[in-house]
């Protein structure tokens, strides 16, 4: 599935399509984040590792990133990384969804990330993370 954003004409003016980028290599935690935040509108594309992820970001830049850092391939980490390096990368803005803990997350913090979200998360919690980051400029 292609993720685009799009502007579409409405009566009462413009609407953009929010597309939803998920990286996980668990396909079980990518399908109930998007069950969870379907009900929103959102369009969505998922990656099973930060290559894909990667590759999606540049090819058809999502509104936002759900991102683990623990992954095969490439991880989360390799992904922050490679984004603090790239200007187009560091303009989506990426929310963390991970298990990883203390000094590890104060490190992804550096990296620019919007957001953080312990695994296990709160559905509600994740809604409203990705709905004040593409409601908000982030």
């Amino acid at each position: 599935m292609r993720c685009r954003r799009l502007v579409q004409e409405k009566r009462s003016g413009e609407e953009r399509v929010i597309c939803v980028l998920v990286v996980d290599d668990d396909a079980s935690i990518r399908r109930l984040i998007i069950a969870a935040l379907r009900r929103e509108g959102y369009a969505f594309v998922e990656a099973a590792n930060g290559k894909e992820a990667l590759e999606i970001m540049r090819r058809n830049p999502p509104s936002v990133v759900l991102l683990d850092l623990m992954m095969p391939i490439l991880s989360g980490w390799d992904v922050l990384q490679e984004r603090s390096r790239d200007p187009e990368l560091l303009q989506i803005p990426v929310i963390l969804v991970s298990a990883a803990r203390g000094a590890e997350i104060a490190q992804a913090v550096d990296k620019g990330i919007y957001a953080f979200l312990p695994k296990p998360f709160d559905i509600g919690a994740l809604s409203a993370l990705v709905r004040s980051c593409v409601v908000l400029p982030c």
